[in-house]
């Protein structure tokens, strides 16, 4: 099968899995769902999805049903989908000690802050949701619009690292 034709297995990781590892599934399979197959995985999954982050996934008129908090070492197993790239969204996933994923998949740090480690009102941990959703839908999409192809091994990873130092534009709406 050409890359053209490959649809690439993704899996986003943090520690927790209940909320950007969530979202970072939950967009690559929107916005590009025909060229790639993505999953989401912590190291210490909470066991179910954050609630604000199931409230926003909600409103974004996401089926919840498709999202469940796991461990990563499910995607170590025999049986796993074979993995092209993995990404670690949280700052503690990337320090920690991944498991070994079969097929060495490209790997970067896509770090953004801890929406579950917000406080103050409402309106301000609904925000710090929303903003770690943007962040990652900037990025997803930049990554989702690479000519994976046509890219050498370490073209494609200077690439990958630098979609992980992008800001998102403020203008940008979730």
């Amino acid at each position: 099968m050409s890359d053209a034709a490959k649809v690439f297995n993704v899996l986003f990781l943090c520690t927790g899995n209940s909320a950007r590892s969530i979202f970072g599934e939950a967009i690559l399979n929107r916005v590009a769902g025909n060229r790639f197959r993505a999953f989401s995985a912590g190291s210490h999954p909470r066991g179910q999805v954050h609630p604000q982050a199931a409230s926003l996934l909600t409103a974004l008129n996401f089926d919840l049903s498709q999202f469940r908090s796991k461990d990563w070492t499910e995607f170590s197993q025999p049986g796993a989908p074979e993995l092209h790239f993995v990404f670690t969204v949280c700052d503690k996933a990337a320090s920690e000690v991944c498991p070994v994923w079969p097929g060495q998949p490209m790997s970067a740090h896509w770090g953004v802050p801890d929406p579950a480690a917000a406080e103050g009102s409402d309106a301000e941990r609904a925000f710090a949701f929303s903003e770690a959703y943007r962040i990652l839908f900037h990025r997803i999409t930049a990554f989702s619009s690479l000519p994976i192809g046509s890219l050498d091994q370490l073209a494609l990873q200077k690439q990958l690292d630098s979609i992980g130092r992008q800001s998102a534009p403020a203008q940008e709406a979730v």
